[in-house]
């Protein structure tokens, strides 16, 4: 005990040396941290601005927990604004004098301020505002303040004057702030404008035509507005009204503003305000109505962002609100930041600005922390000249900071993996890449789909879905409960109850009734409109989705005659005069830069129509004409080659009677050949005798244009200009108004001042060729057109669901019914068509006839030639194999005895026989026979050792014998031949 004692005793000193050491180490090391001062300024009463500056002092605080080892520390020196921008203003200028002075009241630290950090984020800053006002006491002025306004650059961005301290804001979303160009402000958060382009996406997605914003009416509110203005052109929306209000309007003038917006057709509306007026807005809209069936709701971030600090009741009212909503991905430095904050702070839920805060707070002590070693952090100092005629403010004597410069390049340039997603500034503020889509319900929010700046609209993250910039249809967000709660699209306008009829007008004309036809009662002048065209624009509107009152307006003047072209009757319709324009209107380019066309209902076409004459085939050589030259010499050709098979063939037939099959078949093809050539030919030979065959007088619209020959048209028809433009004579193109007078011009000709070629759209000339069929053709070529169409304003909302049920009708059997009745002679006679030459057979229609003799012949005479060869062959054979010994040499064994008698006769010399005188030829030939079989037969007797050779030419005598062919003196002649050799 006494040794653990005596070593406690000398140890202690060394140990408590060491412990002063540490002591005076730590505490040179907290002499050596920078302290540096930022400045916020805030309203101190807003929920929201608390719970970032909590966010704010949780980010320093963990931050330099783990980066201990860092030179400088953040000192917050916090500011009120006492929810105004002149507050704003005179809290930042103070902090910054205060620290230049050194008059800072929270610390004996040194005095540098770097940055003023803005959280006023219920109300706009004062860099928000282009121009701010402040009170200078100046003199002269009876010692009364005045209003002097400057800009918000004027403290912080001139150039001799600057102060060149940077000031982050959070909270200042709106795009005005880009005008400023300031390059000392930075904006920790989302611009705005960068949600404009997922709206559009919604508003095409639905395909709705039109939409009415509704905004604050303040810097905020009108900062987007022109952003708005351009993506909805890209998509070809309109904008039908702008409605501005007031933060400070009473509930009665934001009610008369929405009684407004009922009055109007649309019933799309885009709301961006804030959650003060929206809740207002929205309790309204729900008294009056205009949260049932059929309006569309869509709300910006401004709403959407902050929904968790609205009670119950605004929820309530916005069920069936679309909003877009700023997207954060679940990263684990998001959730453990969640885990964090509810630890510490209780059951409230992290928001936005809490987040960008966050991350704010901790980009401004890494910035800080990398130019602390090479920076001087102080102010410069400059003193203002004084005299007693000075009337400058404290303002002049605001001098710039150092290490502003160098910290606005650390901010720029400074990137990390925050709560709220990748820190980094462009140009001078965050991006925005997705946004979140959310249906509002009196539960809460309920998430339908995203938006993503390369891909569009999606309905989840998780799905890898590129290459689509802007969704076209609706199906790529989830199910939307709507206003009204119902589920069906709302189409995005309708007519106001209280809406007047619109004024459709019809053109007056004379002729072509079928299509258009005005008529007046005689008693009470009152118009009838129908026709073809009526017919079908009725049918249209009766299978709208909602009720369109309208009215027929005829386009006449007071005495009853045709006001003007169809050009000029869609001209008013784009002056206003009238709604729209309905009759048989031709769908053209000119008239398209005026007004709105719905989907043809026609058929489209320019043709142009001449007489035909008869010009029947006659004279003596006209059996000829059925077939073309080049067939009748390949008919010609084919016989010859048949002849000569057939000659082949049958020669060989009369050496082998059995070669005679090959014949046999040929001639069948051949016979099968000219049965369909004969009939083909009998068939063309009687229509060219006895049908009628109709020749257009001219045969090319060129003709026309070479042979100075008079044109008709319709009166007040676009085919006048169109003729004109195709090099036409003014003086050679005649009118008329109907389809009688039509045919009189036909009649007259040109010489009597008729016409020999109208130019005129399908549907009329179909309607005039029902007429006289037998009498006109058209010929050839066909012109382009469009069709007839149902012209409306330009951007009319009408024209879409219009086309829509156009379609349907001509998809379907109604139009054929609506044909049937106006227009039902023209499927009595037959579309008559025109041929430059008579329809005559040629070698191609036989082609493959002829083909097949030709092959058919090849085949059988490959196959003659072959069996020939196979015969020859086998008979080689049989002489071969008798000319070959039978028993080994044809001697007898050795061992036999031989007998001379047993030895064939030596036969005499041929000089020696006598010939005997031919006999009979029947009986000769019976001695050939029995002749030839002995001398055969010689060679198969074992018991004469002699060697027998058989003459070939006895085996070739012996067929001729066979046949009956043979002479008798040839076949004497052969038997004593056959004798010598024996």
């Amino acid at each position: 005990m006494s040794l653990f004692n005596h070593l406690l005793s000398r140890a202690l000193p060394l140990w408590l040396l060491f412990f002063i050491n540490f002591l005076v180490l730590l505490g040179k090391s907290q002499q050596e941290v920078l302290q540096v001062q930022v400045g916020i300024v805030l309203d101190t009463n807003a929920t929201l601005a608390a719970l970032s500056l909590r966010a704010i002092n949780m980010s320093l605080s963990e931050f330099y927990n783990t980066h201990n080892g860092f030179k400088t520390r953040i000192v917050l020196n916090i500011r009120d604004s006492k929810r105004t921008v002149v507050g704003a203003a005179l809290n930042s200028i103070t902090l910054i004098m205060a620290s230049r002075r050194g008059l800072s009241s929270t610390s004996e630290i040194p005095n540098e301020l770097l940055l003023v950090l803005q959280l006023q984020v219920l109300f706009l800053s004062f860099v928000m505002n282009i121009h701010h006002f402040i009170l200078d006491k100046e003199e002269g002025s009876g010692g009364h303040y005045r209003t002097r306004e400057f800009n918000a650059s004027t403290i912080f961005n001139q150039p001799r004057k600057s102060i060149s301290i940077p000031i982050i804001s959070f909270s200042a979303s709106s795009p005005v702030l880009d005008s400023l160009r300031s390059p000392y402000f930075i904006r920790a958060t989302h611009d705005d404008s960068s949600q404009v382009h997922a709206i559009s996406a919604i508003i095409e997605s639905f395909r709705w035509r039109e939409v009415v914003p509704i905004y604050a009416d303040n810097e905020f509110g009108e900062g987007i507005l022109p952003y708005l203005v351009d993506a909805f052109q890209e998509i070809n929306v309109r904008i039908r009204y702008r409605s501005a209000i007031s933060v400070h309007s009473t509930d009665d003038l934001v009610k008369k503003e929405l009684y407004k917006l009922m009055t109007m057709p649309t019933r799309v509306f885009i709301v961006h305000m804030l959650p003060d007026l929206g809740s207002r807005l929205f309790s309204i809209a729900k008294e009056i109505g205009m949260m049932t069936k059929g309006y569309v709701w869509i709300v910006t971030n401004g709403i959407a962002d902050q929904m968790s600090v609205m009670g119950e009741s605004s929820l309530e009212n916005m069920h069936g609100v679309l909003g877009v909503k700023t997207y954060f991905s679940r990263s684990k430095e998001l959730m453990y930041l969640e885990t964090r904050w509810r630890k510490r702070f209780g059951g409230e839920e992290l928001n936005n600005f809490e987040c960008w805060g966050y991350d704010t707070a901790t980009a401004l002590a890494m910035s800080i922390e990398e130019i602390s070693s090479n920076v001087n952090m102080s102010f410069s100092q400059t003193k203002r000249n004084t005299s007693r005629d000075d009337t400058g403010t404290d303002l002049d004597d605001l001098s710039f900071a150092l290490s502003g410069p160098k910290l606005l390049q650390a901010l720029a340039t400074v990137s990390f993996k925050g709560v709220a997603g990748r820190f980094q500034l462009k140009n001078g503020k965050l991006e925005a890449t997705t946004f979140k889509i959310v249906n509002i319900e009196e539960s809460g929010e309920r998430t339908v789909g995203f938006w993503k700046s390369k891909v569009g609209l999606v309905k989840s993250l998780r799905v890898n879905q590129t290459g689509i910039k802007i969704s076209h249809s609706s199906h790529r967000l989830r199910p939307i409960i709507w206003p009204g709660d119902t589920i069906f699209v709302p189409k995005g306008w309708e007519f106001p109850t209280n809406a007047k009829k619109l004024r459709i007008a019809v053109p007056k004309k004379d002729g072509f009734n079928n299509f258009v036809e005005v008529t007046k009662d005689a008693n009470t002048n009152a118009p009838t409109i129908t026709g073809f065209c009526i017919d079908v624009f009725d049918t249209a509107m009766r299978q709208m989705p909602y009720a369109v009152p309208y009215e027929y307006i005829p386009f006449e003047t007071p005495d009853g005659k045709p006001r003007g072209s169809y050009d000029e009757m869609v001209y008013h319709v784009f002056l206003g005069e009238f709604d729209g324009a309905v009759g048989d209107t031709t769908i053209l380019a000119n008239r398209s830069t005026y007004v709105d066309f719905a989907l043809p209902y026609s058929e489209t076409g320019i043709v142009v129509v001449v007489p035909v004459k008869d010009e029947r085939e006659k004279g003596k050589w006209v059996f000829l004409k059925p077939l073309t030259r080049e067939l009748w010499f390949l008919t010609a050709a084919s016989f010859l080659y048949i002849g000569i098979m057939v000659w082949i063939f049958e020669y060989q037939a009369n050496v082998r009677p059995s070669e005679s099959i090959f014949t046999r078949v040929l001639v069948v093809v051949w016979c099968f050949v000219l049965l369909i050539l004969t009939q083909s030919y009998t068939a063309t030979l009687t229509s060219m005798l006895t049908v009628q065959e109709l020749r257009p007088t001219v045969r090319h619209m060129d003709d026309l244009r070479n042979s100075g020959v008079n044109i008709g048209y319709q009166t007040g028809s676009f085919t006048f200009e169109r003729l004109k433009q195709m090099g036409y004579k003014e003086s050679r193109l005649k009118t008329y108004d109907t389809s009688q007078e039509m045919h009189e011009l036909f009649l007259k000709k040109s010489s009597n001042g008729g016409i020999d070629a109208a130019f005129d759209e399908v549907a009329y000339v179909k309607l005039f060729m029902a007429k006289y069929c037998s009498k006109y053709t058209i010929i050839e070529p066909t012109f382009k057109a469009d069709g007839f169409g149902f012209a409306f304003p330009l951007g009319s909302p009408l024209v879409p669901d219009l086309s829509r049920q156009i379609l349907n009708i001509t998809e379907g059997e109604t139009m054929k019914a609506i044909e049937n009745k106006w227009l039902l002679g023209e499927k009595h006679c037959l579309d008559s068509t025109t041929s430059d030459s008579p329809i005559r057979l040629d070698h191609h229609s036989f082609e493959a006839l002829f083909t097949i003799v030709f092959v058919v012949s090849m085949l059988l005479l490959l196959a003659m030639l072959v069996c020939r060869r196979y015969r020859q062959e086998s008979k080689s054979g049989e002489i071969n194999a008798n000319n070959s010994p039978t028993d080994g040499n044809m001697r007898a064994p050795p061992n036999q005895p031989t007998d001379d008698n047993m030895r064939a006769p030596t036969s005499p010399p041929i000089d020696d026989q006598v010939l005997e005188p031919p006999g009979p030829a029947l009986n000769e030939a019976d001695d050939q026979d029995q002749l030839l079989n002995d001398e055969v037969n010689v060679g198969d007797r074992n018991e004469v050792d002699i060697i027998v050779e058989v003459d070939p030419t006895l085996v070739h005598r012996r067929n001729l014998i066979t046949s009956k062919t043979i002479p008798p003196e040839e076949l004497h002649y052969s038997r004593g031949l056959s004798l010598h050799r024996l």
